[in-house]
């Protein structure tokens, strides 16, 4: 009998250890993190969500399309940074396209998308910044380069009858320094800078 406990009992004690362990990391724990999440940053704990008149109309961290059912371009809207996220923008199919600098449909994209943006926007291609020409890591990239936000500044003015330098003030407003005035690259959020370009309206 004696013998049988004995056998019994390195189990016995697996068993609390992991009903504790459970308990702990996997109720507790999270608990306390949701907690505290909710306390201290509210609104990035509960992802980033942006309101227009009361309707959930985005994140301030997932990039989205600003292009008609045939993905072509609208001209009234700033647009994202291209995306090879599942069919665009598809937070549960986050990539990159993997493909290497030679792979020669990276560069009949680039291509291809370096055309379009020089006859929509009347600009040399030369002058088009790689950010536009370019999905990034994730595909859901929300943020643009300072320099094509202003690049597309005349098309959108024009597309909705407003002045230039009106909108490219509001460009500038929207430029996000550096993290901490050194962390990466100046940005601006496509999403944050389309929905005050309709309130200009």
């Amino acid at each position: 009998m004696a013998s049988s406990r004995g056998f019994a009992r390195p189990y016995w004690v697996a068993l609390r250890f992991m009903i504790a362990a459970t308990v702990v990391l996997g109720i507790a724990y999270p608990l306390a993190v949701f907690g505290v999440g909710q306390l201290v940053a509210p609104a990035q704990a509960n992802g980033s969500l942006i309101e227009v008149d009361g309707e959930t109309v985005g994140s301030a961290l997932i990039g989205q399309s600003f292009t008609d059912a045939e993905g072509a371009a609208l001209p009234e809207w700033f647009q994202s940074r291209p995306s090879a996220a599942g069919d665009g923008y598809d937070a549960a199919a986050s990539s990159g396209s993997n493909h290497g600098p030679e792979n020669p449909d990276l560069i009949a994209a680039i291509e291809q998308r370096k055309a379009a943006i020089a006859e929509a926007d009347g600009v040399d291609p030369a002058s088009i910044p790689m950010d536009a020409l370019t999905a990034s890591a994730s595909g859901l990239d929300p943020h643009i380069s300072p320099e094509y936000a202003r690049l597309q500044v005349a098309r959108v003015a024009g597309a909705r009858g407003l002045d230039p330098s009106e909108v490219a003030a509001l460009v500038e407003r929207f430029v996000q320094p550096a993290d901490l005035g050194y962390l990466g690259e100046p940005t601006v959020n496509v999403l944050q800078l389309n929905i005050a370009l309709a309130r200009l309206d």
